[in-house]
């Protein structure tokens, strides 16, 4: 049984490690994608997938990095794409409005652009989502790039807007907050979202799943959310982390 981690920072300095992907084969993790936020961490994502077959890279700019990245970073971004033909997607990308609202038409710039970028490319794009529910769901749907693929992250939202996305054709990957025990719409969401239409995520090194928050996540913990979807479907947990493997694959084209 193997588990594939849709979204891991693995970059980051707490988890980045060369014992890492050995741990990972290990605890039977078959792929993580490793998001880009900014511009000075895409190198090192290549780099490490270059060395480690289990790991995927993407690049994009987090819209908490927009007011401290320039506009030639997009032109860097596409180059990357070109050359470098491991990248499975753009993103971590989207609307933050938790931490800052004085940016949002750079925000939505930035958001646009890349969106606009992945399907020049034909890529999938990694969605973050945070205080902008009713923005993002209009943004996407003005560029449309359904066909390329959607990933919304660390989905958030209520069921209504789940389904809203799937039936256009996105996924929803689902995070440590899926276990948390006072999380109703979270599970709510796991119970009605089709489960060809599910990616599962750690979000690494955030959102530790129940029973181990408040610990260093990783992404050997994704069979937690796994483990969770599977009870609240009434499935194994063979079947949900084949499936969400399967459905990683095809949505990555790996």
């Amino acid at each position: 049984m193997k588990f594939f981690d849709s979204h891991a920072h693995i970059d980051d300095g707490r988890l980045d490690n060369k014992y890492l992907a050995k741990n990972l084969k290990d605890a039977g993790i078959g792929g993580v994608v490793i998001p880009g936020v900014d511009r000075k961490g895409w190198k090192r994502i290549l780099e490490m997938a270059e060395e480690e077959e289990i790991f995927y890279p993407t690049v994009g700019i987090h819209p908490s990095e927009v007011s401290d990245t320039p506009w030639e970073a997009l032109e860097e971004m596409e180059e990357l794409i070109k050359n470098n033909p491991q990248i499975v997607a753009v993103g971590e990308i989207g609307l933050d409005l938790h931490w800052r609202k004085d940016n949002i038409d750079l925000q939505r710039d930035w958001f646009k652009a890349q969106m606009e970028l992945a399907k020049k490319y034909k890529l999938p794009i990694i969605i973050h989502d945070r205080e902008a529910n009713s923005q993002v769901y209009d943004l996407i749907n003005e560029v449309d790039p359904y066909e390329t693929g959607v990933i919304m992250h660390c989905y958030s939202g209520h069921v209504p807007l789940a389904r809203a996305y799937v039936e256009k054709g996105a996924y929803i990957s689902l995070a440590g907050p899926v276990t948390f025990l006072n999380a109703r719409v979270p599970k709510e969401v796991a119970a009605v979202v089709p489960i060809d239409r599910l990616l599962i995520e750690t979000d690494s090194p955030y959102l530790t799943p129940h029973p181990f928050r408040g610990k260093k996540n990783d992404p050997s913990y994704v069979r937690y959310v796994a483990q969770e979807i599977a009870d609240i479907r009434g499935l194994s947990l063979e079947e949900v982390a084949k499936v969400t493997f399967d459905n990683a694959l095809r949505v990555f084209k790996i």
